[in-house]
């Protein structure tokens, strides 16, 4: 008895903590019952034992891309539902806010995300504006990429959404991806639908992932041409079921991501639901392990431990791999997550933002017209996809005015300018007329 009380006392002087679960070793291929020993939030030792164990302990998962913007949560209160989920750290691209606030949208992420134990890797958001065709808050150039990719905790340059650009040779555009192969920092990529000598040009430039296949043949091409493929499962896109066939065989250049992760959805799962559809489907455990936890940490060379000695102490345990259930979620050997509550508190900032219009009334989304339209243009929406077809349909006008056909799914939309007080749909009433 008195040697367990002084063993206990001298892990608790050297903060150290043995915990004896069954050891997923993923590159391996094994698993075996162990003793898994921190010290200090580092992974100390790894050996196997002969001791009871209970449930099973691996290096925790990774969003490979996703907008943090898109959860509606600053990064500390994602972070707070994302690790009960068994998510230990991200790959984000801050281009949403800063699309709106430019550089002080990416720092104000950067110092929110610091105030919490759990692993953000932004990265510098390379189309701020994503078109010449957008009215945006802020403008990021080839200097101000340099000035962000210079900092320790930008780690890659942010999906390169102008494609076209890169076919063209745009100036501004290969400078941006020029300045990221200086600093030696992962190019991510944005082309669905690139396929042939195109894509292979955008990859030849230097851009090694895409999130947006949408089909097996465009994914699988792309992997052969040398690029990463990330499967998307998001809130609004939706690849899995189109890609999850090439995992088997390309499973070492492919990983998982959300992209963009509504908060209604991410209360009940994230990368977790990733892993487990594809367990469901009957996928090797190993492969499907590899790209939830170890490929996103080799390619963007993340700060995040492989539940190797030496690594910080990045790991979940879960109840066993037939459930895959997260009972626990550690990171630099702190439990952020058990018990089924998260350790992780809630931070207070002050709001950010860039509002400069007037409250809109009902005639402001009027679309009189006084001639006889035969057809106006529609945006067809193709159900889990981002992309979208043109159609042409028969205008409901009602009063001199169209109006949505409701019967027919055909609504009226408007974007609203929030940073001059404009009439919506100034800019577009032509372009829907034919």
């Amino acid at each position: 008895m008195l040697f367990f009380f002084i063993e206990n006392a001298i892990s608790l002087i050297l903060k150290t903590m043995k915990l004896y679960h069954h050891f997923i070793d993923i590159e391996n291929k094994n698993i075996f019952p162990a003793c898994v020993e921190i010290k200090n939030g580092k992974i100390n030792n790894i050996t196997k034992t002969d001791l009871p164990c209970e449930g099973y302990i691996l290096p925790g998962f990774i969003d490979a891309h996703i907008h943090i913007e898109s959860s509606m949560l600053l990064p500390s209160e994602f972070a707070r539902i994302a690790v009960k989920h068994g998510t230990i750290g991200t790959v984000s691209d801050p281009h949403e806010i800063a699309n709106v606030l430019g550089i002080k949208g990416v720092e104000f992420m950067l110092d929110n995300a610091a105030k919490v134990p759990f692993k953000f890797h932004f990265g510098a958001p390379s189309c701020v504006p994503a078109t010449s065709f957008e009215t945006a808050g802020a403008n990021i150039d080839a200097n101000d990429i340099e000035t962000l990719l210079q900092r320790n905790d930008i780690y890659y340059l942010s999906e390169m959404m102008n494609y076209p650009g890169v076919l063209s040779n745009d100036k501004e555009v290969m400078q941006k991806i020029a300045i990221s192969k200086k600093l030696k920092k992962p190019i991510d990529g944005h082309a669905p639908g690139l396929r042939g000598l195109d894509a292979q040009k955008y990859i030849d430039a230097g851009i090694s992932t895409d999130h947006e296949c949408f089909t097996k043949e465009e994914a699988e091409e792309k992997l052969k041409m040398g690029m990463k493929i990330l499967i998307r499962e998001g809130s609004a896109a939706k690849n899995f079921e189109a890609l999850y066939p090439l995992i088997e065989e390309h499973y070492m250049n492919m990983m998982f991501c959300c992209d963009d992760k509504h908060p209604d959805e991410l209360e009940f799962h994230h990368i977790n639901h990733h892993v487990k559809r594809s367990l469901d489907l009957g996928i090797d455990l190993f492969k499907v392990l590899q790209m939830a936890c170890i490929n996103p940490i080799k390619h963007y060379q993340l700060n995040i431990g492989q539940m190797k000695i030496g690594d910080d102490a990045d790991f979940i345990i879960i109840d066993n791999i037939n459930n895959f259930n997260i009972l626990k979620t550690a990171i630099n050997g702190n439990f952020v997550f058990e018990n089924g509550l998260t350790t992780i508190e809630s931070i207070e900032e002050t709001a950010l933002n860039h509002f400069n219009c007037e409250k809109k009334k009902v005639s402001d989304f009027k679309i009189e017209v006084n001639q006889q339209i035969e057809k106006i243009k529609v945006i067809e929406a193709i159900e889990g996809q981002l992309i979208t077809q043109t159609i042409y349909a028969e205008p409901l006008i009602q009063d001199g005015n169209i109006i949505s056909n409701i019967e027919n799914d055909i609504l009226k939309i408007a974007v609203v300018n929030r940073y001059s007080n404009q009439k919506s749909g100034d800019r577009i009433y032509k372009k829907i007329l034919t």
